[in-house]
């Protein structure tokens, strides 16, 4: 079996990821900034390390990100070219080319530098976690005594556990450029998820929907961020919840 390099493994997904890989009997290293059991040390962001790290493997995840995300994955496909031209799978955002926000115009970007690298590669997009979704309700439920939601907004959250499961099985499988976009399995009102998440945690507040200007909002509201299509996520929002011990 082919061995896999998982970039990002110590983060949200990748920690889910490499776990699922390990269970299914895949041969699992990790590209991390830190030592650690299974780990090789290297930075995408400087590139040390991360030669050796690609060497050997059939198989690159990539789950890695951060503000400079095109400059990083560009190194990451510079040494996977250097160094057997692994199948490289890496995880996008449904809406990146539909939404004018800077941190998606870097995964668009990461996405056509993939597609032009000759590497055999497959993009898996995804709607956005339960994690930052309920990430984002705890910044906004800082507010005293009413929870402030934009207006007209939904979301389609999907568990990291979902996503790591279809990259196992893409990791797996042939190199198939862009495949079917993955989506949790409700599309919500933004406060509907704010009342959910209130209930879990045991707050008593009062859900506010305010205007929400500007041209992100109005890609948002135009459902940008959903693919109904693809609800093919299991776990749902209250699953996720309850999991995450929001009550405690």
């Amino acid at each position: 079996m082919q061995e896999t390099l998982v970039t990002g493994g110590t983060g949200t997904l990748g920690r889910v990821l490499v776990a699922r890989l390990r269970e299914a009997g895949t041969p699992t290293r990790v590209l991390s900034r830190r030592p650690g059991e299974g780990h090789l040390v290297g930075d995408l962001a400087t590139g040390e390390g991360v030669d050796a790290a690609v060497r050997g493997c059939g198989v690159v995840v990539h789950c890695a990100t951060g503000r400079k995300d095109a400059e990083m994955s560009a190194r990451l496909v510079e040494a996977a070219l250097r160094n057997g031209a692994p199948h490289v799978v890496s995880v996008s955002i449904v809406g990146i080319d539909r939404i004018p926000l800077g941190y998606y115009r870097q995964k668009l970007a990461v996405e056509r530098l993939l597609a032009d690298s000759g590497l055999p590669h497959t993009i898996l997009r995804a709607t956005q976690f339960h994690d930052l979704v309920a990430a984002m309700l705890g910044v906004l439920g800082r507010v005293p005594g009413v929870l402030p939601v934009p207006r007209g907004i939904a979301f389609q959250p999907v568990d990291v556990r979902d996503v790591a499961d279809r990259l196992v099985a893409l990791a797996a499988g042939e190199p198939a450029g862009r495949v079917a976009d993955l989506g949790g399995p409700e599309v919500r009102g933004f406060d509907d998820l704010a009342r959910a998440w209130l209930e879990a945690g045991g707050r008593r507040r009062r859900v506010v929907e305010v205007p929400a200007p500007g041209r992100l909002a109005a890609a948002v509201r135009a459902g940008a961020n959903l693919v109904p299509e693809h609800a093919d996520g299991h776990i749902t929002f209250e699953q996720y919840l309850q999991g995450a011990g929001v009550a405690s």
